[in-house]
């Protein structure tokens, strides 16, 4: 399955808006299919586990799913309903519930879940009675052991909606305040837009640990696996307005990996203010987060708006033990979406914080073309610069804050509020040769202390063509500035890379904001 066909299930059945779809059931019996009771269950011991996988081939974990699951149809596949009653901790005095994913259509991989109680673990059993099933296909008789695709996560604040959910290889997402469903993160990326295939690896095997009366966090940990590598994970979920979710990762490569992604982060940008590329719909806006934000290791805080390109392109920030990066979406006012289906203004942002030192590597972002709101298409992750060699432990640890604001921003600088772009010249005078033109929008910070006759000064550079018309004015409307210039592209197709910063004396009063820009084609360089 590639990403995009992934990405587009995985939509569809945690639920745009964040409502209930369909799950599977709980039961206490003991280990289904497997003999004895509960098993000793540990971090530690996952992590062994994980270490002597690694020492062996990777098998497949693909199921012999029953023909009736096969051949179940989109529709009747999201037709399997779980019954509420039947939930994980329902009946117990803690503030989470859990539902679980069935198998089927695409989901052909059978992932053994499992409660861990007192240290204890005994693997939650498949049941068929505890589904309901409205659709045109017949299921069939179905065996005890068919297993599960994933599961889903509700607090008790509200029992319908989702908190987090985790389906399809080792894809999961979140919410913050705002119950809405936006972007994914994974477990790990591997090979994402080189030459060859891109691998992605399954959590295989969950282990949820049950709270206790008054826990505030749920603590799940998951087995990943892939013919590259395993690993074991940790995750630390703790809902507020702002879900913070600890990962703890530990990976045992099976082989040297060319290009790893640690805390990868996935979403979709399809059309905005400064790409009108697919610009085709009714709505002025679509997308889930329109900029990748950066704090490096020196303390620069970055902006870069995405974009849907012409074709698959890679960018890499270079850094030294990063501080924190993420998708955002920053743009949250409902006017410039106009969608009142799946609210694009209220998804959230998400941002990767390192609680450890990462060492030389860099956030690297990939932007690949799409048509399609239903296909993700941007791509961000650390990639260590050294490569991850077999027979290591590597160890990773950080915190992932799904939620409307990132809990680490600019306090003493202005950030970036809009970026626009079109055609450059000058209104009224007739234009003679190609240029783009570029406004990027100010607020917060110092801008908003200064005086009517301030001296500030849009700071550009760029990687080729020329630079002109550069302007810094006061915008009153957002009580900030706005930078506006031109840029002439030379003759080649290939991206020029821009850099602004606003400056008074010398004085950096703006985030850094980045951009690249492809020139169109000589036949396409309309003067309109």
């Amino acid at each position: 399955m590639d990403r995009r066909t992934l990405i587009k299930v995985f939509v569809s059945l945690a639920g745009v808006q964040a409502l209930p779809l369909s799950a599977l059931l709980y039961t206490r019996p003991g280990l289904a299919g497997t003999v004895g009771g509960p098993k000793p269950f540990s971090y530690g011991w996952l992590k062994g586990h994980a270490r002597a996988l690694a020492g062996g081939p990777w098998v497949s974990r693909e199921g012999d799913l029953p023909d009736s699951l096969k051949g179940l149809s989109w529709d009747d596949y999201q037709a399997i309903r779980f019954r509420p009653d039947k939930a994980l901790w329902r009946n117990d005095h803690n503030a989470f519930r859990v539902q679980l994913f069935h198998l089927g259509l695409y989901f052909k991989s059978p992932v053994r879940i499992y409660e861990v109680e007192n240290g204890k673990a005994r693997e939650l059993v498949y049941k068929p009675e505890y589904f309901e099933y409205d659709g045109d296909q017949p299921l069939g008789s179905l065996p005890e052991d068919l297993g599960y695709a994933g599961f889903r996560i509700h607090f008790h604040t509200d029992y319908e909606r989702d908190l987090a959910a985790f389906l399809g290889a080792s894809y999961f997402r979140a919410v913050g305040s705002e119950m809405q469903y936006g972007l994914s993160a994974r477990g790990l990326a591997i090979d994402t837009a080189l030459d060859g295939e891109e691998e992605f690896p399954q959590f295989t095997a969950f282990w949820l640990e049950k709270p206790q009366s008054g826990n505030d966090h749920l603590v799940v940990y998951a087995l990943l696996d892939s013919p590259s590598t395993t690993g074991a994970y940790s995750f630390t979920l703790t809902p507020g307005r702002t879900m913070e979710m600890r990962v703890d990762v530990a990976l045992y490569p099976r082989k040297p990996i060319e290009r790893v992604g640690i805390a990868p982060l996935t979403s979709m940008y399809q059309t905005g203010e400064n790409d009108r590329r697919m610009a085709y719909d009714w709505r002025p806006e679509i997308h889930d987060s329109d900029g990748l934000a950066i704090q490096n290791g020196k303390g620069e805080w970055l902006w870069r708006p995405l974009v849907n390109p012409r074709s698959i392109r890679t960018s890499s920030f270079v850094d030294n033990n990063p501080r924190g990066f993420g998708l955002l979406q920053r743009d949250r006012r409902f006017a410039n979406y106009q969608d009142d289906g799946v609210f694009y203004n209220k998804r959230p942002s998400a941002w990767v914080r390192p609680h450890d030192d990462w060492g030389e590597g860099s956030v690297m972002l990939v932007e690949i073309p799409t048509r399609d709101e239903t296909f993700d298409n941007i791509v961000a992750f650390w990639n260590p610069e050294q490569p991850l060699e077999p027979g290591r432990e590597y160890l990773y640890a950080y915190t992932l804050s799904w939620g409307a604001e990132p809990p680490m921003k600019p306090v003493d600088l202005a950030t970036v509020r809009a970026t626009r772009t079109g055609l450059g010249g000058v209104v009224g005078q007739e234009r003679t040769y190609f240029s783009w033109r570029f406004a990027i929008d100010f607020a917060g910070g110092p801008l908003s202390m200064l005086a009517e006759d301030a001296q500030v000064t849009a700071v550009i550079t760029a990687s080729r063509g020329e630079v002109e018309i550069t302007s810094a004015r006061p915008l009153a409307s957002i009580n900030g500035y706005r930078a506006m210039f031109d840029l002439v592209p030379d003759d080649s197709l290939e991206p020029i890379d821009l850099r602004l910063q606003l400056k008074l004396k010398g004085q950096v009063l703006t985030e850094t904001w980045l951009y690249q820009y492809t020139p169109p084609p000589k036949e396409e360089r309309m003067l309109y």
